[in-house]
């Protein structure tokens, strides 16, 4: 091969280089989506959000009204508007509805009886609500880790989530602080199921 061969054959090949390492361009930006997260005070829903976001457990305080988390994965990332679980506040939580792709209800599977059944009537009613009942839905039964949580299977019957969720996209999963893992892989069905809701969308 003659030296003006090798040389043109070289030039090439720092060509190459050059744009595989400069004419890349930046990587795709991860989509976003906007999550109301509610349940009762006490459920945990601050703790888990703050757990994902890693911060420091001891920054976190139960919410009185609402806040707002971005929360990180490497494929999306979450908006959740987290809103307060007491008596006088859960009455006005359809007013933050608006604009949701999707829903995060907790609840405490280690409850009382009386807070279970109230747990149930407020998941109950966001499920159905005009504004929620199309969007994905993940319901995590935290507190796995307490002696008295009752497993998934006992809250689907209770919840009586079969008949009520029928026709919808819903996660039930149990979950507990000390399973970061498990909880990360119920965000990471979220996601799935939010993005093949985006999907169809588009297809729309």
């Amino acid at each position: 091969m003659s030296d003006l061969r090798i040389s043109e054959a070289f030039l090439y090949m720092d060509y190459l280089c050059f744009r595989a390492l400069c004419c890349k361009g930046p990587p795709p930006a991860r989509p976003e989506y906007d999550l109301v997260c509610i349940g009762l005070t006490g459920s945990g829903k601050t703790s888990l959000l703050s757990k994902l976001c890693s911060e420091s457990p001891d920054s976190v305080v139960s919410t009185t009204g609402f806040s707002i988390k971005a929360v990180p994965f490497q494929n999306a990332i979450l908006n959740v508007k987290e809103l307060g679980g007491a008596d006088n506040i859960r009455k006005y939580w359809s007013r933050y509805y608006q604009g949701s792709q999707g829903v995060i209800f907790v609840l405490d599977s280690a409850s009382s009886e009386d807070d279970l059944e109230t747990a149930r009537n407020e998941l109950h009613s966001a499920l159905q609500h005009p504004q929620l009942c199309t969007l994905p839905f993940l319901i995590l039964a935290n507190h796995q880790d307490k002696p008295a949580a009752r497993s998934v299977q006992e809250v689907k019957k209770y919840f009586e989530l079969e008949p009520l969720a029928r026709g919808k996209r819903w996660i039930l999963q149990p979950c507990s602080l000390d399973d970061m893992e498990a909880l990360k892989d119920s965000f990471s069905q979220l996601i799935s199921l939010l993005e093949e809701k985006d999907h169809e969308a588009v297809r729309m």
